[in-house]
């Protein structure tokens, strides 16, 4: 074995070890979460947490484990990374299967490594489909029947949003407009490109979400940075950690908001109408740091990325500071606990669940990497009232982790069917869950 490799790999599991062993979290998890979280000092250790919890899928006949009063089933399997969900009108389901695209200058050397390690390990380094899958429950049974491929040729997209007959996908280094009429099973057209998204070799955080205005006139793109804090330099960073708003008539872009690490799941809330993102926050300051959040997210708003966090808690790692922008950070709405990877949002505006659930906000989370223990690895609920957050979380969906610690999915997008009922994507499982009260029958 060459002398440089036998290096790395005793650097790598000296590093899996003692990081996975030495630093573990302070502060109980449920302090992480609600409108003003536990903020202990930071943690710098030379080598960070790795606690990676191995993917190996759902053994045949299990499924996870739903909340008292629910009830969950596969909606469809057997899919390829499902990560992000569509709802269309006639009450079709769209599903992104899909990955990473390449991006060689990312996570290079010995730091590189210890991420991608723990990123195959947890079934993330898959080949991407670059595909959107259309699942069509005509019998209205609660599973998908019907199977056709929607799109292909894409470059891992995740965000889809429709305004009237045009369909927009956001793949990782563009917004592509595509002709859709009411019922198509597959679109064969040729796309558009409406507006560049940032992509490059880098493109750390490269899921691109996508949502339309109420008015159906611009589109909100969510954009994750290029880093951790900014160690790839703030000129990598440009049009990034933030929404770009783009107007859909002449395809320019604006910085809608920044400061905002990794957004993802753009909603519009039903009560305020204010558009809210599930953010994940940045790593490598110990298990209690800093905790993932959702929040409202105001036009030109700053929200601390990559100088501070959670307001003004100055992250002394960035060089060099930028206590201006420090003074303008905004303190999030609500934390959904520390590196719990919360990915998914959705608001429920259906009919099939009860009233206490209307406008509240169910996420996805993700699951943790660097955690010690583990946090995510399941979907919640918050509840809201007059259009913010009213009470803790609750859980929805658990059981993706074995008693071994072993991830037998990984929940990440989430949308609310035609008939009320709560869809999941399970990119680790390859199964898209549906949720539905008990005492209803699986069609409800």
């Amino acid at each position: 074995m060459h002398a440089n490799i036998r290096t790395v790999l005793l650097l790598t599991a000296a590093a899996l070890t003692l990081g996975a062993c030495n630093e573990k979290a302070d502060v109980p998890i449920a302090q992480g979460y609600g409108p003003e979280p536990a903020l202990p000092a930071p943690k710098h250790n030379w080598i960070p947490t790795v606690n990676v919890a191995k993917a190996i899928g759902w053994p045949s006949g299990e499924k996870p484990k739903a909340a008292d009063g629910f009830a969950v089933a596969a909606f469809a399997s057997e899919l390829d990374h499902p990560r992000s969900l569509f709802v269309l009108p006639n009450g079709d389901i769209l599903v992104a299967e899909t990955n990473a695209p390449p991006k060689p200058d990312d996570s290079g050397g010995i730091r590189g490594f210890f991420e991608k390690y723990a990123m195959g390990k947890a079934g993330a380094s898959t080949p991407s489909a670059n595909r959107i899958t259309l699942l069509r429950d005509a019998d209205g049974d609660g599973k998908a029947e019907t199977r056709t491929v929607f799109l292909e040729g894409l470059n891992s997209p995740f965000g889809m949003a429709l305004v009237g007959n045009d369909f927009y996908v956001a793949n990782s280094d563009a917004v592509m407009k595509f002709t859709y009429r009411d019922g198509d099973t597959k679109i064969t057209t040729p796309g558009v490109k409406v507006a560049d998204l940032p992509g490059g070799r880098i493109n750390h955080h490269w899921t691109k979400d996508l949502v339309a205005s109420p008015d159906g006139t611009k589109l909100y793109a969510t954009v994750g940075s290029n880093s951790n804090v900014g160690e790839n330099g703030i000129d990598a960073e440009k049009n990034r950690a933030g929404i770009l708003e783009i107007d859909i008539a002449t395809g320019s872009s604006r910085v809608f908001a920044s400061g905002l690490r990794n957004p993802n799941g753009p909603s519009w809330q039903p009560q305020s109408g204010a558009l809210w993102v599930a953010v994940n926050e940045r790593d490598e300051i110990g298990s209690d740091l800093v905790p993932d959040y959702m929040t409202s997210v105001k036009d030109g708003g700053f929200y601390g990325w990559p100088y501070s966090y959670y307001g003004q808690h100055v992250d002394t790692r960035v060089n060099p500071q930028r206590p201006d922008l420090v003074a303008k950070a905004i303190v999030p709405d609500y934390a959904l606990g520390p590196h719990t990877a919360s990915l998914g949002l959705t608001f429920y505006q259906g009919e099939l669940f009860p009233a206490a659930y209307q406008n509240g906000a169910f996420v996805g989370q993700h699951g943790s990497w660097n955690r010690n223990p583990r946090s995510g690895y399941k979907v919640i609920f918050v509840p809201f009232k007059d259009g913010m957050p009213s009470g803790p979380p609750q859980d929805i969906l658990t059981g993706f982790l074995n008693d071994n610690g072993e991830a037998r999915g990984r929940p990440v997008g989430v949308k609310i069917d035609k008939k009320g009922a709560l869809l999941v994507a399970d990119d680790v499982g390859n199964v898209v869950w549906r949720v539905t009260p008990a005492a209803r029958s699986a069609a409800r």
